[in-house]
């Protein structure tokens, strides 16, 4: 490995920006290396057991990282090839138009982005199409003009949630069917045909998929661009810094920690890092050399900084009748995601979560004591469920931050009650509605197993915003490219880019941003 050759690109990391960009230069026949700190994640009968993925959290990574009291937490960190996707719901939503411009919430702004919601919607178009969106535009009021419509028709309702779709328009509301990523074929009734991959399973939210019918990382873009023969794919490959010339404008070595414990040292013209918000931030961090005492890309000081998460709730409601759905995440509800009648701010977004099943409510019995009652057992509730995500925007803070220790531990410095008034009030329009919905009025709980046991610090799916990228060098890491401001052949291409989150999934916005920056990467090498 140390005697390796030279590269035109290196990506570190093949999620949904890793990946994606990797698949986006592989035709190019540039000498492509992909380095993955993990491996291929086995297919397995655990690949969908409940108990295993979430009440023991079998493929979560074996660390911790500290909060800003010094207190350890397990992340909800996954290093496969395929990077999160291998866990994702596969909710691509696009931003809102109003996403990309400033946005005054109940604590605070939300800044704008450098570039607008019409530079990025040709690359949301062609990442709708690159994942197998299913979906119908101009359903979801609050969307912005597409220029084409999606490529696969949306996934239909099942009978329980058509009703519950049905319902709420009777209450005025706008409810639409949820944008997902799935390798499915519909028959006339909405069920999987037999050559379909995906099988319409209840196994979606934080399971990988046995059958690889999900739209990850590692198959639509990770394995169809190692077809190229100039891409390559070092697995077992943990990248622990990145090294410069004298200069400090070139990064001239990537040295990764091996399988074996051995470091190996790779270079190429150009290096792009995508390993989550987290730890790409960290690999800048534990960059700091004599040219870049605060880390690579640090001259503004704001690598690590303005991390966000989502202000996120997981809940489940129960019906009066029997919910037999298996494909539960269908429908989504974006009524009051800028805002209310009775509130001036933005709210969030409502979505139906994977369904829940017996093993996963025993999982939270000790926190429902009183809910679980003798004659609503496990596997009663779990035939009634009806499973929400509500997901709020949380605001860029600059003490909202990722530091590294002596030790070059990771430290997690997060404000948990920032800007969450939205998210309650999106709850109680949830519960008021309850009783129009065909629910117990008084049964919405929360699911903790999807927040990380309970500890919101955690919960570090929708990680984002920790290199920001803009016009000014004093204020941001990145370019409108995505290249540091500081170094001439640095890139960064995960979720660290955002300047704000919005209030949906970020993974199609990282996934289009990959695609632009690609096609930025290839004008730039001819």
């Amino acid at each position: 490995m140390n005697d390796a050759p030279h590269y035109d690109v290196i990506v570190i990391g093949t999620g949904a920006g890793g990946g994606t960009l990797a698949h986006r230069l592989a035709p190019s026949g540039k000498r492509v290396l992909i380095l993955e700190r993990g491996g291929f994640l086995p297919r397995e009968r655990d690949n969908w057991d409940s108990t295993a993925v979430f009440v023991k959290g079998k493929y979560r990574a074996p660390e911790f990282w500290f909060d800003r009291h010094g207190r350890e937490f397990p992340p909800e960190v996954n290093y496969y090839v395929g990077g999160n996707t291998k866990f994702y719901g596969a909710a691509l939503f696009r931003l809102r138009p109003e996403d990309f411009g400033e946005l005054r919430h109940h604590d605070g702004i939300s800044p704008a982005w450098p570039i607008r919601y019409e530079d990025l919607e040709p690359y949301y178009t062609q990442a709708e199409h690159l994942y197998r969106v299913h979906g119908r535009h101009g359903e979801d009021p609050t969307e912005g003009p597409a220029s084409a419509q999606y490529a696969h028709p949306p996934v239909e309702h099942e009978p329980r949630i058509q009703r519950l779709s049905d319902d709420l328009e009777k209450q005025g509301l706008h409810p639409f069917h949820l944008p997902i990523g799935v390798d499915l074929d519909q028959d006339a009734d909405g069920r999987a045909t037999p050559s379909s991959v995906c099988i319409r399973c209840n196994r979606v939210d934080g399971f990988p998929c046995l059958v690889r019918g999900k739209s990850d990382a590692q198959v639509i873009c990770v394995e169809p661009a190692l077809l190229h023969p100039g891409v390559e794919l070092v697995t077992g490959a943990h990248v622990v810094r990145l090294e410069t010339d004298p200069t400090g404008r070139t990064v001239s070595s990537v040295v990764a920690r091996l399988a074996g414990g051995e470091e190996a040292r790779f270079s190429a013209d150009l290096v792009v890092v995508a390993c989550g918000a987290v730890n790409s931030a960290a690999l800048l961090l534990a960059s700091a050399n004599d040219r870049h005492p605060q880390g690579l890309a640090n001259g503004s000081d704001t690598v690590g900084r303005f991390y966000m998460r989502h202000n996120n709730l997981a809940l489940m409601a129960v019906s009066r009748e029997p919910n037999d759905t298996q494909f539960q995440k269908t429908l989504a509800l974006h009524d009051w995601y800028l805002g209310a009648d009775d509130w001036d701010y933005p709210l969030g977004g409502i979505q139906m979560l994977g369904k829940s099943d017996a093993e996963q409510i025993h999982g939270e019995a000790p926190r429902w004591a009183g809910a679980v009652t003798p004659d609503m057992p496990f596997e009663v509730m779990a035939h009634h469920a009806v499973d929400f995500w509500l997901c709020g925007e949380d605001l860029p803070l600059p003490d909202n931050r990722v530091t590294l220790d002596g030790d070059g531990r990771i430290h997690l410095a997060l404000d948990e009650s920032h800007n969450t008034a939205g998210l309650k009030r999106l709850r109680h329009k949830l519960q008021s509605m309850l009783g129009h919905l065909g629910m117990h009025e008084h049964h919405l709980l929360d699911h903790s197993l999807y927040l990380h046991k309970g500890m919101p610090i955690g919960a570090t799916a929708h990680q984002a915003g920790t290199v920001r990228f803009g016009t000014d060098p004093a204020s941001s890491a990145l370019d409108l490219n995505c290249k540091a401001h500081d170094l001439d052949n640095l890139y960064v291409v995960d979720t660290s880019f955002f300047p704000s989150i919005g209030a949906v999934n970020p993974s199609l916005t990282a996934i289009a941003n990959a695609l632009r920056v690609g096609d930025h990467l290839l004008e730039r090498m001819g």
